[in-house]
């Protein structure tokens, strides 16, 4: 995971943050990857970091960064 350590977060962004992933992971088939939850999960990050506070936005917006990602 990338390094958010500048970051932070109250704890009702976080569980704004934790809506967002999980609903993102959900969204995805199955199987998901660790790699895509890792993905996901730093998109949330950088999102909230920017002052997006919409989980659904958030959720949308890491769900789209992973769909443009370059395939390796």
């Amino acid at each position: 995971m990338k390094n958010f350590s500048d970051a932070s977060f109250s704890p009702e962004l976080i569980a704004l943050m934790t809506e967002a992933l999980d609903a993102a992971v959900a969204a995805l088939p199955e199987p998901v990857s660790s790699t895509h939850v890792t993905l996901l999960a730093e998109a949330v990050l950088r999102t909230a970091k920017t002052g997006e506070r919409d989980p659904v936005a958030m959720q949308r917006l890491a769900l789209l960064e992973l769909q443009i990602m370059p395939r390796v």
